[in-house]
């Protein structure tokens, strides 16, 4: 879904985790804007994104933008259950991107508070961490 086209390395190490440093929110001059923001800092995968994206799109009936400022560009490998040790690295299984404490995950532009707002709460539902929405 949300992977790179091209990357300078086919496989990476595994990433680590991240600090747990709340981070300042980025300021935005939008009229009616609201925002996903992660409270802690995670990785999340594409398909997690996907799953959030479709859900606010089916509330929100198509109409104002959904802004996603992050990408999924860190490969995570994984090996069959079943190989025996060595043989090198596993193929790619997944990929996902560092989040870190108050970067917004989700922009929101242009609909009404009380369309925009249920339809957050219900993309942040399919989400495994804790989130908090807010009006910028």
């Amino acid at each position: 879904m949300l992977q790179p086209k091209k990357t300078k390395y086919r496989k990476y190490f595994k990433p680590r985790i991240l600090p747990k440093i709340l981070a300042k929110t980025q300021k935005l001059n939008e009229l009616n804007c609201f925002a996903l923001i992660p409270i802690q800092s995670v990785y999340i995968n594409g398909q997690q994104i996907e799953a959030a994206r479709q859900n606010i799109r089916r509330k929100i009936k198509r109409e104002g933008k959904l802004e996603i400022p992050i990408l999924t560009d860190i490969p995570i490998s994984r090996k069959p259950t079943a190989a025996r040790m060595g043989k090198g690295k596993g193929k790619i299984h997944n990929w996902v991107a560092s989040l870190s404490a108050g970067k917004p995950l989700f922009l929101l532009y242009g609909i009404i508070e009380e369309v925009g707002l249920p339809a957050l709460q219900s993309g942040a539902n399919k989400l495994p961490f804790k989130v908090k929405i807010c009006k910028l």
